[in-house]
């Protein structure tokens, strides 16, 4: 079973600090101890050499034997200096080797040490050339513990070497005191403390807009569109992903919204037209059948019902389609402009019904698309321009061909279409006003069609409309640099 995201936050988050907390502490116990180490050595070797200098040009041999300073003689020839329980010899020259021991610092637990040992160490041979020295050894004889050793010259007046001054103080095992040792020790408890709650803290800033996301995904895919998470936590990334996820949800709740409205707006368009064909055929099983003259009326009522329904799903497959992107489109150079006079030809008929005309203002211009298509575009263009224009007026059919588009523009002097509607009238079902109704505009699927049918041959399509004016429905398609088929 996985881990919440605020354990695995805050595992991980712990799990850095105590290693960055870690490396911390392991320089600083570096620094401690080589700064502790560097102090030790100019101390111990500024005592041994401020013991040189007060024997410096006195003849060791005479020095009395009751304690002066802090010197006292123990062996003619050897002279030791106690100083605490560090241990310091006065060592003074010659030493000659296989001679009796001499005297070690009491820093070594031993009594004595050999010439040849004591010639043989490093600080030794340095400070008999005249050189304060220092070292650091194990000592086996003091439970392995590590001694730092100093070792000054003593000169005569004419500066020579008539002596040692040799001092050893014993190290902690630790490397540190034990008083400094503690207070990191104490700094490390509190560093761990201060870890623990900053990494829950950050684990939690971080974790719980992730959660609050969970568990609003889980909640919209129940079915509940109505989520909105933070977006104010303080981390970008999360505040980015804060406002994706509330405009993903904005967005869901808008096509849940859209396709509600469609479904009532098909049923609605399905029955009407079912419900005339329904009572059409109980009054034909009613008797009317019989009634030869009677029953045509009933039959032409069925049909023209019947073609609408056709027309409704027919209409609705093609948007349909249009949103799977599955649109059959054989996208060739082709004439618009006769493309244009052809339909506009198709429609003088319908047009002098209504008593409309049509003016074409039309150049040579050769498109990319579907013929067929944009024939469909066109006569619900020039369809709904001769519905809503008035007797005796003049509808306007401009073709064009700027640069690398053509364009195509149908213009009426209808009453207009108010502003606040022209956003929308090329949404499924949308009627802007009521003298667009069922009777004279169709279903409302005209202009989502050529809609449709526009961009997916990679043009676009708008419109405008004033009272005064009328309305200007516009499309534009990819100019041809080919020669139409």
């Amino acid at each position: 079973m996985s881990a919440p995201i605020r354990t695995r936050l805050f595992l991980s988050t712990l799990t850095v600090l105590f290693l960055g907390m870690g490396l911390a502490f392991v320089l600083a116990w570096r620094s401690v101890e080589a700064l502790y180490l560097e102090t030790q050595r100019a101390n111990l070797l500024a005592q041994a050499q401020l013991t040189a200098a007060a024997l410096q040009g006195q003849p060791l041999s005479n020095i009395p034997v009751e304690p002066y300073s802090q010197t006292a003689n123990i062996v003619p020839g050897i002279h030791t200096r106690i100083l605490g329980d560090q241990g310091a010899v006065v060592v003074g020259l010659p030493i000659v080797s296989g001679t009796s021991p001499l005297q070690a610092p009491l820093a070594e637990n031993n009594a004595s040490i050999t010439p040849e040992e004591l010639l043989a160490r490093p600080e030794i041979s340095q400070a008999l050339s005249g050189v304060a020295s220092t070292a650091i050894r194990r000592v086996t004889t003091a439970q392995n513990k590590r001694v730092l050793y100093a070792a000054a010259p003593i000169f005569n007046d004419d500066g020579k070497v008539t002596g040692l001054v040799y001092l050893a103080t014993p190290l902690p095992s630790a490397g540190i005191p034990t008083s400094p040792l503690i207070d990191l020790a104490g700094a490390a408890i509190v560093a761990i403390l201060l870890a623990l709650i900053v990494g829950n803290a950050l684990a939690r800033r971080i974790s719980q807009p992730v959660e609050s996301i969970a568990r609003a995904a889980s909640a919209i895919s129940a079915g509940d569109l109505n989520q909105q998470v933070p977006t104010q936590s303080g981390i970008r990334e999360l505040n980015s992903l804060g406002q994706d996820f509330n405009a993903m949800t904005n967005s869901l709740r808008q096509s849940d919204q859209a396709k509600n409205a469609f479904v009532a707006d098909v049923a609605h368009e399905l029955r009407t037209p079912l419900t005339v064909i329904k009572g059409t055929i109980e009054t034909l099983e009613d008797g009317a059948l019989d009634d030869i003259p009677g029953r045509g009326p009933l039959l032409a009522s069925m049909q023209r019902e019947t073609e609408r329904l056709i027309r409704l799903v027919n209409d609705l497959l093609v948007l349909t389609r249009a949103d799977a992107g599955t649109l059959n489109m054989h996208i060739q150079s082709l004439d618009l402009d006769e493309l244009v006079r052809a339909r506009c030809e198709h429609f003088a008929v319908i047009a002098d019904r209504y008593q409309v005309q049509f003016t074409l203002n039309i150049s040579e211009s050769h498109a990319m698309g579907d013929g067929d298509r944009i024939s469909q575009v066109l006569d619900n263009l020039l369809d709904n321009a001769i519905r809503y224009s008035p007797s005796g007026s003049i509808i306007t059919v401009d073709v064009n061909q700027n640069g690398d588009e053509c364009q195509c523009a149908v213009h009426d002097r209808g009453v207009g279409i108010p502003e606040k509607h022209l956003p929308f009238i090329f949404e499924r079902f949308y009627r802007a006003d009521a003298s667009r109704n069922r009777q004279t505009g169709g279903a409302g699927l005209g202009l989502a069609i050529a809609r449709a049918l526009i961009e997916s041959q990679g043009g676009r399509i708008s419109a405008e409309s004033s009272s005064i004016h009328g309305t200007t429905l516009r499309f534009s398609l990819p100019a041809s640099q080919l020669p139409p088929n």
